[in-house]
C-alpha cells in the first residue's frame, strides 16, 4: 500500500501514454512486418560460387590483418616510437594523449607511403580492376614498390641475420629474398633508427633537467621535485626552436 501512495504519480503519468498508445494502434489493426534474415550453408551449383565464397573469406582475412600489415611494413614503427619518446622525454606524462600520437603516426605514415600506394595503383590495382591482368599477377606488382621501400629502409646486418635464422641459402639479389624474412628485417631497422633519434632527442631535455637540479641543489631546495621546476622550461625550449617542425621535419626527411 505504501508502495502504491509512493509512487501514484508515476501510475498517473503513464496511464495517459497508454491510452493513447491504444488510440492509436486499434485492435483490429494488422501487425507490423518484421524482416527476417536466414544464414545457413548449402550446396553450390557451381564451382565458381565456391572460389567466390573462398575469395570474400581471404579479403575478410586481410581487412582483419590491415592494422598489422600498416605498422609492418610502412613507416608507422619509426613514427609512434620516436613521438612516444619526444613525449617522455618532456615529461609531460598524458600530453600529447596516445590518441593523438597515434593519428598523427598514421597520416604521416599515409604522407610518406603515399607515393608506394600511388604507384600500386598505377601498376596493380587500376589494370586488375580493368581486368587487363590476373589476380596472382596484380598481387606480385603491388609487392615490389612495397619491398623497394622496405629494402630501401633495411640494414644488410639485419637481412643478413634473419638469411641466417631461417637457413635459407644466400640469396643472389633482393629478388631472392623472401617477403617474411624481409619483413622482421625491417622492423627491427626502424626500431633502431627510432631508438637513434629518440636518444637525440632526450639529450637537450636532460641537460635542462642537470641545470636546474643543479641550481636547486644549490639554493638548498633539496626537498623540491627537480621535474616539477623544469618542467615548464622544458616546454618553454621546445616552442622556442619550433620543435614539432624539426621533430616532424627529420621523421619525414630520413625516409628520404
Amino acid at each position: 500500500m505504501r508502495f502504491v501512495v509512493r509512487y501514484r504519480w508515476v501510475l498517473f503519468a503513464v496511464l495517459p501514454l497508454l491510452l493513447v498508445l491504444l488510440a492509436a494502434f486499434p485492435a483490429q489493426a494488422e501487425p507490423l512486418p518484421l524482416p527476417s534474415l536466414n544464414i545457413g550453408v548449402g550446396t553450390a551449383s557451381k564451382p565458381g560460387d565456391v572460389a567466390v565464397t573462398v575469395q570474400i573469406f581471404l579479403l575478410l582475412t586481410i581487412l582483419s590483418l590491415a592494422p598489422g600489415l600498416l605498422i609492418m611494413t610502412t613507416s608507422f614503427t619509426r613514427i609512434v616510437v620516436v613521438l612516444s619518446f619526444l613525449r617522455t622525454a618532456m615529461g609531460t606524462q598524458q600530453a600529447p594523449s596516445n590518441q593523438i600520437i597515434l593519428a598523427l603516426a598514421m597520416f604521416l605514415t599515409f604522407f610518406i607511403m603515399n607515393p608506394v600506394w600511388q604507384q600500386i595503383s598505377k601498376e596493380a590495382y587500376q589494370p586488375w580492376k580493368a581486368q587487363q591482368i590476373t589476380q596472382e599477377l596484380a598481387v606480385e606488382l603491388a609487392l615490389k614498390p612495397v619491398r623497394k621501400f622496405m629494402l630501401s629502409q633495411t640494414r644488410e646486418k639485419d637481412l643478413a641475420l634473419f638469411v641466417t635464422l631461417s637457413k635459407l641459402p644466400r640469396p643472389k639479389n633482393a629478388d631472392d629474398i623472401p617477403t617474411l624474412t624481409l619483413i622482421p628485417a625491417f622492423m627491427i631497422s626502424e626500431l633502431r633508427t627510432a631508438f637513434q633519434i629518440g636518444f637525440l632527442i632526450y639529450i637537450p631535455f636532460i641537460v635542462v633537467d642537470m641545470v636546474v637540479a643543479s641550481v636547486l641543489m644549490s639554493m638548498g631546495m633539496m626537498m623540491l621535485p627537480p621535474v616539477m621546476i623544469s618542467l615548464p622550461f622544458k616546454i618553454l625550449l621546445f616552442v622556442l626552436v619550433d620543435g614539432w617542425e624539426l621533430v616532424i621535419g627529420s621523421l619525414v626527411k630520413s625516409f628520404g
